[in-house]
């Protein structure tokens, strides 16, 4: 295929080079719907060949007409990763050891630091947002725990089974007084 209608000299070779390499079949038809339009096919040609929708080849196209060929790998396919239990157990040891462990300057992990964290190291981007979510329903928290009191404080407030033991009179109320 010659350099056509739409894609400059370089756009084309590098489609082309793209094309010997080992791609996953959606990325193969991307490049393949942008250089059938360069070469001046129809949409209608396009989906005939290649087996797409008219939705796929006329995006595909646009971008070839607008100069975003280069762009074909960019666009994320299908259904964005989810976590998984190596993605849960992970959050899990990471929540619960220091940052510097990991030669990160701070003390304490934040939802924001976890999720870029995770998502270096295992490829699943997660928000912040939903990071907290996973450390709720673990029971887990970024924040740090209040520091307990040395001795319990005092109450006046006593917890006791009401069925076996008769309720003794709060202090200033009068006998037998109804409210």
């Amino acid at each position: 295929m010659e350099p056509g209608q739409y894609l400059t000299p370089f756009q084309h070779k590098l489609l082309l080079k793209s094309l010997e390499t080992d791609l996953r079949p959606e990325y193969r038809r991307r490049i393949e719907i942008m250089l059938l339009a360069d070469a001046g096919q129809s949409q209608t040609e396009i989906c005939k060949a290649l087996g797409c929708s008219p939705e796929m080849a006329r995006y595909w196209m646009d971008m070839a007409q607008t100069g975003r060929a280069h762009l074909w790998k960019e666009r994320p396919m299908g259904r964005p990763k989810t976590v998984n239990d190596e993605y849960l157990a992970r959050l899990k040891e990471l929540v619960n050891r220091s940052p510097r462990e990991y030669d990160y300057p701070f003390q304490r992990w934040t939802a924001q630091w976890l999720s870029k964290h995770l998502a270096k190291e295992l490829g699943i981007e997660v928000s912040a947002c939903h990071i907290n979510r996973l450390l709720k329903q673990m029971g887990l928290s970024t924040r740090s725990k209040p520091a307990t009191e040395a001795a319990p404080s005092q109450s006046n407030l006593a917890i006791r089974d009401l069925t076996s033991s008769p309720v003794p009179e709060l202090p200033g109320e009068m006998a037998g007084a109804k409210s």
